[in-house]
Parts: C-alpha cells; sequence; structure tokens
C-alpha cells in the first residue's frame, strides 16, 4: 500500500480504522501482515497504555505496534469498537470510543469508554493515548489471580 493519501488527520485515521479492519479479517496478530497498516503510522509512532492493564506502557514504531497488536489479542477474545464519535477534527483528534470486549483469561465481559487523543503529523500518526474509564476493572476482567 502506498502512502496515504490525505494530510486531514480525520482521513488519515479513517484510512487506519479500514486498514485495521482489513488487517484483523486476515487473521490479525501474528497471521496477517502489518503492511497495511504500516503507512498509516509515523516510524517512531508511540502508543502510551495505562501502566495498569495487561498490555500497559509505551509501544514504541511499527515493531512495538505489532507486539502491542499480538499482547491485545492474547488478552482479548473479542475487543469491539461499537460506537466511535469524533469529539475534534483536526490534530490532535478527540475520539470517544464504545467498547464491547470479552477477556480471554476469565471470559469476562465489559462494555466501557475510551476516550483517545490522536496527533497525526506530515498524514500520519504519530501519538496515541488512550483513557480508559475504569483501568482495574479492565485488568480485573483480565486477571486470573
Amino acid at each position: 500500500m502506498s502512502d496515504p493519501l490525505t494530510t486531514d488527520a480525520v482521513s488519515v485515521l479513517e484510512g487506519m480504522y479500514a486498514a485495521e479492519a482489513e488487517y484483523l479479517a486476515a487473521g490479525g496478530p501474528g497471521s496477517a501482515s502489518f503492511a497495511p497498516l504500516a503507512p498509516f503510522f509515523a516510524h517512531d509512532v508511540v502508543l502510551h497504555q495505562a501502566e495498569n492493564l495487561p498490555y500497559g506502557g509505551p509501544w514504541r514504531g511499527h515493531d512495538g505496534l505489532e507486539r502491542f497488536f499480538l499482547a491485545m489479542s492474547r488478552t482479548w477474545e473479542t475487543f469491539e469498537m461499537v460506537e466511535q464519535e469524533f469529539l475534534s477534527h483536526t490534530s490532535p483528534l478527540v475520539v470517544l470510543t464504545q467498547v464491547r470486549a470479552r477477556a480471554r483469561a476469565t471470559g469476562a465481559e465489559l462494555q466501557f469508554p475510551i476516550i483517545q487523543t490522536i496527533t497525526v503529523e506530515h498524514g500520519r500518526i504519530s501519538e496515541v493515548r488512550p483513557f480508559y474509564w475504569d483501568t482495574a476493572a479492565v485488568a480485573e476482567a483480565c486477571s486470573t489471580r
């Protein structure tokens, strides 16, 4: 896939969501190529996850994102973004997402909101910061201890 055709932040993010759906439909982490997603992310992209989540901490670069997707697939049996609302339309974007998920380890089902700030620079996503409504509930649902 070539570079995204636009530098408009919303268009870049929508293109990434479409590429992510293609990636997941092709088998996702461990099975599908990350290549369709790569053009939407800066080479030095940083994804910041809350430390107390099973996949917490910073994930850097394309390799980091691939490892993050793998960690998510090990944590969640399903993770559906059921509804998304763009609260801003310029970078940094602010996106409110309603999530429905089932933890792989426990089978616990959760519904929760996430707000993300997503920075787009030069037509690529350079930073993502998700804010979970209740990280303790997420960590508990995913833990077998």
